[in-house]
């Protein structure tokens, strides 16, 4: 594979991971942050339980950090890079 090609599969896979990853936390950071109840069950025992607002103010801040981290890693892996300049002109003696 060459470099181009394997930036593209890396810049993907981490796109698809981080994005999914976003959607999760915001999604629950904003559950969370409005206050709705979270019901849990364990052993048939039912609990309505209400979690903290910064806990869901803080997921959605770490959504926002996994939406911009495939953004930022495919403009350094996908931009075009300039190329060296290569000069023909014969270097002038030194004095």
């Amino acid at each position: 594979m060459q470099n181009r090609t394997l930036a593209i599969v890396i810049t993907a896979v981490t796109a698809l991971c981080c994005l999914c990853l976003a959607l999760f936390s915001c999604i629950w950071g904003v559950l969370i942050a409005t206050g709705q109840p979270i019901t849990t069950t364990v052993d048939g025992i039912e609990t309505v339980q209400t979690l903290p607002a910064p806990l869901g103010f803080a997921l959605i801040c770490l959504s926002i950090i996994f939406i911009i981290i495939p953004i930022v890693i495919g403009f350094l892996t996908l931009r075009k890079k300039p190329e060296a300049t290569i000069s023909n002109e014969p270097v002038p003696p030194a004095s």
